[in-house]
């Protein structure tokens, strides 16, 4: 009997029956949703390639789950939308494989439901696997009304603990579920979030206008996606919701600097 398909809007929410499975995501191929992947058990992954983005970021987990043992695959952003399982293998084009994936016959231009029937065939990975730390930072910088939170994955965010602080992100900024309370758990200050190369990458924004919280991404070309720390010092705003406009952002500004900001609103 073939491992099931199952379907995963988010990585970090993973279906019952996950393990053992191959996973259909509308994750970011990053290295963060790839470790976690590879921690909950998964045979094997594809995920969106997120534009690829800065250092090819959005395609960063292949090689690490070719090292930790799992066969892996990415869709082109440009094929299905980000953080859409379905739409991911309805219409999702293969972009890049790993090793182990492309052992399997996985290969760009591939549709994604003929991969994710290959990738059924792979063994389940045996392979060592370092954890990954320091993925959520709280700082108080100096002369701040509030905390800086920097999180590689919004799931990470603590929906009481993080009330008001402002939120780095190096998640995607699509909204995923049609749910806008899964825009971001805390009703913060202001979220940053990764554009993940455009289009639906910035959904997020106007469901958290919505909850009164101020939200801005910025370009994959700009940052790492799965990467707060990216997101803070190498990040240029892409889109930005209203609220985030009143504190004094703009396109093309300074990710850090609309964070000052609003540490200081």
């Amino acid at each position: 009997m073939s491992p099931e398909i199952l379907l995963a809007d988010t990585i970090t929410r993973l279906p019952e029956g996950a393990a053992g499975a191959v996973v259909v995501s509308g994750s970011h191929g990053g290295v963060y949703a790839a470790y976690v992947a590879r921690r909950d058990g998964v045979r094997a992954v594809i995920l969106n390639d997120a534009g690829v983005g800065k250092d090819a970021a959005g395609i960063g987990g292949l090689a690490w789950l070719d090292a930790a043992g799992m066969a892996a695959a990415t869709v082109s952003a440009a094929s299905a939308d980000i953080g859409d399982a379905a739409d991911t293998l309805a219409r999702g084009v293969v972009s890049h494989a790993n090793a182990r994936a492309a052992a399997l016959g996985v290969a760009p231009g591939m549709a994604c439901r003929e991969a994710a029937a290959r990738l059924a065939a792979a063994p389940m990975p045996d392979g060592p696997f370092a954890s990954l730390d320091e993925t959520r930072r709280v700082e108080t910088p100096p002369g701040a009304r509030r905390p800086l939170v920097l999180v590689d994955s919004a799931a990470l965010v603590r929906a009481v603990e993080d009330r008001g602080a402002v939120v780095v992100t190096g998640s995607h900024g699509a909204l995923f579920g049609g749910d806008p309370m899964n825009a971001l758990k805390a009703d913060a200050g202001l979220a940053l979030f990764n554009d993940a190369g455009g289009g639906i990458g910035t959904t997020r924004l106007p469901a958290l206008e919505a909850r009164g919280i101020a939200a801005a991404t910025v370009a994959a070309a700009s940052a790492r996606i799965g990467e707060a720390c990216s997101t803070l010092d190498e990040g240029i705003v892409s889109a930005l919701n209203g609220r985030a406009a009143a504190l004094g952002g703009h396109v093309g500004m300074r990710a850090r600097d609309l964070v000052a900001l609003a540490l200081l609103a």
